[in-house]
């Protein structure tokens, strides 16, 4: 793995020179695709698909992170900056494809370099054969099919460069992995994800994707940055390349209300149905509408408001997995209403008729003693998000069968 990522941060380097060396040309192009949101589906079909996708075999996601928002004193975008997105993947294959996104965005973005580096390969990516690609304020598109070998479980590192001002930046806040963005020669870190919603692989051993749609405990908020501890990540390791795991959390996200992202009801057809080869959603939502104001007491909002993403996933066919909500007692603000709003809720969810199964994280990480609270070892510090310790038992609890179950599609 040390190799792996070795070569990986080597090929990453590679793409800045190449990058860099490459502005000055392709500044002076005139893009001439514009892709509009929906001009590509979750399928694998792409206009400019390029020629040679094998014939057996399925597109499926290997990561994903959800568009959160714009990214603050960015309003004119990064112009001039070569932006790269150090990704970490769940599955392997033998091509690959990106999904951009310029949801946010009030201009035009315009990317007139990108590139995946893999296992020390490095790769130019295209979009309709072109090397360059306009993507229309609140759109997205998917890149060519890129023949490249992706590792499963290592880091992938995919390259933008943006040459003119496309407005505010849409971007992932949390990602919990160190990224890079050089501009005028001079390299910094970053803890966002810009622009890349998605990596799919063509591959013909994984049997699907397991999409995790939830808030910022999905989000993995306080694992350890670049460790990849997230409960997802632990998932991906019991799954061993079974199934890709797309990790859709947003901190602060809510089922019902906007707030920090659109709500899980507004996202949940691009963020979930959208994945390529999504064969199972495991939602984990709910805790924010109670803690957030405006507080919402009223369990059986919550639950109708899960209900309805069940169905939604159902009518396309996904097996849908529903956990219950884990403990916040201790967390700053939490009254004893907030926790009976809680109790509610998962009382309800245990009962059955939401979900087609039902994981425990609250079960699973609550301290016996004092049930309203998270176990001392599971707990960050902040009596709300777990430690890396309680990632870990969350994806030890999952039901690995219970992500193979189709679910008939229904209206």
């Amino acid at each position: 793995m040390t190799r792996r990522r070795g070569y990986a941060l080597l090929a990453a380097l590679a793409a800045v020179v190449t990058l860099i060396s490459v502005g000055i040309f392709t500044m002076v192009r005139t893009p001439a695709t514009t892709v509009s949101a929906g001009s590509s589906d979750s399928s694998g079909s792409s206009s400019g698909v390029s020629s040679g996708v094998p014939a057996s075999g399925t597109w499926t996601g290997t990561w994903a992170a959800a568009p959160v928002g714009p990214e603050p004193g960015t309003p004119n975008g990064l112009p001039g900056s070569t932006i790269r997105n150090v990704v970490h993947t769940s599955i392997g294959g033998s091509m690959a494809r990106i999904t951009l996104s310029n949801l946010f965005g009030t201009l035009p973005l315009k990317i007139t370099q990108a590139s995946i580096a893999a296992d020390g390969v490095l790769r130019e990516v295209t979009f309709d054969r072109r090397g360059y690609v306009t993507i229309p304020a609140g759109g997205q598109t998917i890149s060519d099919a890129i023949r490249i070998p992706i590792p499963g479980d290592d880091d992938v590192t995919v390259s933008l460069y943006t040459p003119s001002p496309g407005g505010p930046v849409t971007y992932h806040p949390h990602a919990r992995q160190i990224s890079y963005v050089t501009t005028n020669g001079a390299t910094v870190e970053s803890p966002y994800w810009r622009y890349v919603t998605a990596l799919d692989v063509h591959t013909r051993q994984a049997r699907g994707a397991v999409v995790a749609l939830g808030d910022s405990i999905t989000d993995g908020i306080t694992s350890t940055t670049g460790a990849n501890h997230r409960w997802t990540d632990g998932l991906a390791e019991r799954l061993d390349g079974r199934y890709g795991v797309l990790n859709e959390g947003i901190s602060g996200n809510r089922v019902l209300l906007p707030g920090i992202g659109q709500s899980g009801l507004t996202r949940f057809d691009r963020d979930v149905l959208g994945r390529s080869g999504a064969r199972t959603v495991i939602i984990d939502l709910g805790v924010n509408d109670i803690l957030r104001l405006p507080h919402q007491l009223d369990a059986q909002q919550i639950t109708d408001g899960l209900r309805e993403l069940a169905q939604r996933a159902r009518a396309r066919g996904l097996h849908v997995v529903g956990s219950t909500l884990t403990p916040f007692g201790g967390h700053p603000g939490v009254t004893p209403q907030l926790e009976a709003a809680r109790e509610q809720v998962n009382a309800t969810i245990r009962a059955g008729g939401i979900f087609d199964t039902v994981v425990d994280f609250d079960k699973a990480l609550r301290d016996p003693y004092a049930p309203g609270r998270l176990l001392p070892r599971y707990d960050s510090g902040d009596h709300l998000h777990p430690s890396d310790a309680g990632y870990r038992a969350m994806a030890a609890v999952i039901d690995l069968g219970s992500l193979s179950r189709s679910a008939p599609a229904r209206a």
